[in-house]
């Protein structure tokens, strides 16, 4: 199936206009991914391996919805949604909802998703706040689905780290995709309008 660079460009509009964590939790790193970041992540998901379309997805740590619904727009066959924040999943719905696409959302820790999926799509905790999160994360997404596309902070040391924890967990990774991630003032203690977060997109193929 393909889609115009319009299409590309309408789904980020459609996403910058979804509402908002209507109350985000810093211990649970609920930021918001923005837009262009979401559009970007399902773009090379689909366009660039045809991961999303006709595909079973899962998204683990959905939030508000964005890239559930952004796969949902992109024609997967499924998409289940997992959050453990019950006002994430229940302003989720109402997104989706808004927007007029089907997801199904589970209210609940990643453990509780199982089953078999063709393609994981998540923006995890970076783990600043509980280490170890992202790699908590990381080894659901290669236990359930054949392909994970997954956003980590960017740096050498956490490249190298996560290369060979992907590794240890059963996977393969295939690629990285450098990608600027933009926060918006969420919490009190933040002092911008916004800040600008390197991050790195990984595309791990399940190899056990």
């Amino acid at each position: 199936m393909e889609f115009s660079t319009l299409r590309l460009k309408h789904l980020e509009i459609i996403l910058s206009q979804l509402s908002p964590h209507p109350n985000p939790n810093p211990q649970l790193e609920e930021y918001t991914i923005d837009s262009k970041s979401a559009k970007n992540l399902i773009y090379i998901a689909e366009f660039v391996h045809e991961d999303i379309y006709n595909k079973k997805v899962v998204d683990l740590g959905c939030g508000t919805g964005q890239l559930s619904i952004a796969a949902a727009l992109f024609g997967a066959s499924l998409v289940v949604g997992v959050d453990i924040n019950k006002e994430n999943i229940s302003l989720a719905r109402d997104n989706t909802k808004t927007v007029g696409v089907t997801v199904e959302y589970v209210v609940g820790d990643i453990e509780s998703i199982s089953g078999r999926f063709d393609t994981t799509i998540t923006n995890p905790p970076f783990g600043c706040w509980n280490r170890g999160a992202d790699v908590s994360f990381l080894k659901k997404a290669i236990e359930i689905s054949d392909v994970v596309y997954s956003l980590h902070k960017r740096s050498a040391s956490n490249r190298k780290f996560l290369s060979r924890t992907i590794a240890s967990l059963g996977g393969e990774l295939d690629e990285i995709h450098e990608m600027d991630i933009t926060i918006p003032h969420t919490f009190t203690f933040h002092r911008k309008k916004k800040y600008n977060v390197s991050g790195d997109l990984y595309r791990t193929i399940t190899t056990s």
